[in-house]
């Protein structure tokens, strides 16, 4: 990759980091269902707004707002949610290592994706190192008998399958303008979040300045600002290395938490996030051409 979508990569990484603190936030005041509408629908409109600032045409076809509503469902309206429901039970740090496993998921969903990325024994090294690692973080919870952490650890891992499918799915819809893609998409996720969270949740009560500073901020921010530098960069770097902004969020994500919210990071926990960092390393091909130099 260029350095320039490196960078991109990285700038991605932090942001999305920061919505795990944003989450953190507002689980204190709403539901995490309220959280995930939130989310999506101050999303939807952020990106509503891009496309008529940048004037690009809405497409019109009824089957492709279908599809990528549908697509908005699975890609953002689950692990949306899935990851505030988590957080009740994990520090924000700790949820953003998990997803960190990200990369891993992709790699072997690709694998298996018809046309999608074939992984090599190096990539899948690199998959094997980073459960290695999700287990090392899991231990802490499973030798204290700690059931809900187990719980919401498996939630983190059933987001990230949720991104990793989506990833692969989005290359079907490269013909799609970028900002269309992620207002329609983002659109659909809404249409079913918000009914789901009046049902489950009630009407939310937001009190607090920080709540809907963290509201405004992970809808607009990590959310609708993201995205257009998402759809327009996955294009070119593919999938698994684009999933590689996980690397980064935990950084981001463990810094806040930590300074600004006071949550605590066990030694075994570091650990554990340092292996899923050198399992990235593999799946990244830097561990194998580092030996190669070597070599050479």
């Amino acid at each position: 990759m260029s350095l320039r979508d490196w960078a991109l990569i990285v700038l991605l990484g932090a942001i999305w980091g920061c919505s795990f603190v944003f989450n953190a936030v507002l689980i204190r005041e709403i539901g995490p269902l309220w959280v995930t509408s939130l989310r999506v629908a101050i999303g939807a409109l952020g990106c509503w707004a891009f496309l008529w600032a940048l004037r690009k045409p809405v497409p019109r076809d009824p089957r492709l707002w279908l599809q990528l509503g549908a697509l908005g469902i699975v890609a953002y309206a689950i692990p949306f949610a899935l990851f505030p429901l988590a957080q009740a039970h994990l520090a924000s740090g700790i949820a953003a290592i998990i997803n960190a496993l990200t990369p891993m998921v992709t790699a072997v969903i690709s694998h298996f994706w018809i046309g999608g990325e074939k992984a090599s024994p190096t990539k899948f090294t690199g998959v094997a190192i980073g459960f290695a690692g999700a287990a090392i973080l899991v231990s802490p919870a499973l030798s204290a008998g700690g059931s809900s952490q187990v719980w919401a650890i498996a939630a983190c891992l059933g987001a990230t399958l949720c991104y990793a499918l989506s990833l692969n799915i989005t290359r079907s819809f490269k013909h799609v303008e970028p900002t269309a893609f992620a207002a329609i998409a983002l659109t659909g996720a809404a249409v079913v979040a918000t009914p789901m969270a009046f049902l489950a949740e009630g009407l939310p009560v937001m009190t607090r300045p920080e709540t809907w500073g963290a509201a405004l901020a992970i809808g607009l921010l990590s959310t609708a600002f993201t995205f257009q530098i998402m759809y327009r960069i996955l294009p070119r770097v593919g999938a698994t290395n684009f999933a590689t902004t996980t690397f980064i969020a935990p950084i981001s994500a463990l810094i806040i938490g930590v300074s600004v919210l006071g949550e605590t990071i066990l030694p075994i926990q570091i650990l554990g996030m340092l292996v899923i960092f050198f399992g990235l390393l593999f799946i990244d091909g830097r561990i194998r051409q580092i030996w190669r130099r070597a070599e050479a």
